[in-house]
């Protein structure tokens, strides 16, 4: 298995290949230094005037690969491959959409999205702070400080979801509806989180370890009076019948 660093930038460079792509970037913890050892690699594929995911497919890696926009808006798409007995994922960045939400930042300004696998959902910062963090390693990308302007008006809106949120628990407490209440205190907490490194110029790309990351790791551990999170996580799988990703 050859070097990471020569993994990364060799497939960097067959990435970059493909048509419409302009650069390519090392994205997640490998490129902050804190990934784990089971960590996947995240690619960044910015793109002006369409991507194909045939030419994806083309590669010849096993795995899913799917078309922009199937990921719903601004996450777009990509592919879910296993690449040298590595996990890979891509992600398609439409760069028209990069500078635009860039340029809102830069003017305090953001947007909040409805996506899977987040909890309160995608700020559209995220793709500026993307381009900001991501290590290239093909091609050319401009890469933004942090705004000064996001910093001081975007907290508010978080805290304005927060608060909204905490509200509803209340009421579903009032009602003893369990999951409902705690599905709010969770988004309370994950909310605050969020304006809380907003305010501190800290890029939070995801919601992974943003409540700690944020300093509220006490708040944090009211919820798991219930007990155990992981056993509680697959009681309520078996229960439910849903299959493990």
């Amino acid at each position: 298995m050859p070097d990471p660093d020569d993994f990364a930038d060799h497939l960097a460079d067959r990435l970059a290949a493909i048509r419409g792509v302009v650069a390519v970037t090392l994205g997640g913890s490998r490129a902050q230094g804190t990934e784990r050892p089971d960590s996947d690699w995240d690619f960044g594929l910015y793109y002006r005037e369409g991507i194909d995911p045939a030419d994806v497919r083309a590669l010849g890696y096993p795995g899913t690969v799917v078309a922009p926009g199937e990921w719903a808006y601004p996450m777009n798409g990509g592919a879910w491959l296993t690449v040298e007995g590595r996990k890979v994922d891509l992600l398609y960045r439409d760069l028209a959409d990069v500078e635009q939400w860039t340029t809102e930042a830069e003017e305090g300004r953001w947007q909040l999205f409805r996506m899977p696998g987040y909890l309160c959902g995608m700020p559209s910062y995220v793709l500026a702070g993307e381009a900001a963090l991501g290590r290239i390693l093909a091609g050319r990308l401009a890469q933004p400080s942090f705004p000064p302007l996001l910093a001081e008006r975007g907290p508010e809106q978080w805290r304005w979801q927060a608060s909204f949120a905490l509200l509803h628990a209340g009421a579903h407490a009032k009602r003893e509806d369990v999951a409902a209440c705690l599905g709010k205190l969770a988004f309370t907490i994950v909310a605050e989180a969020q304006a809380r490194l907003l305010a501190q110029r800290v890029w939070a790309l995801n919601e992974k370890g943003v409540v700690a990351r944020a300093g509220l790791s006490d708040v944090e551990t009211a919820l798991q009076a219930r007990g155990e999170l992981l056993p509680l996580v697959d009681q309520i799988r078996t229960s439910l019948e849903l299959p493990e990703w």
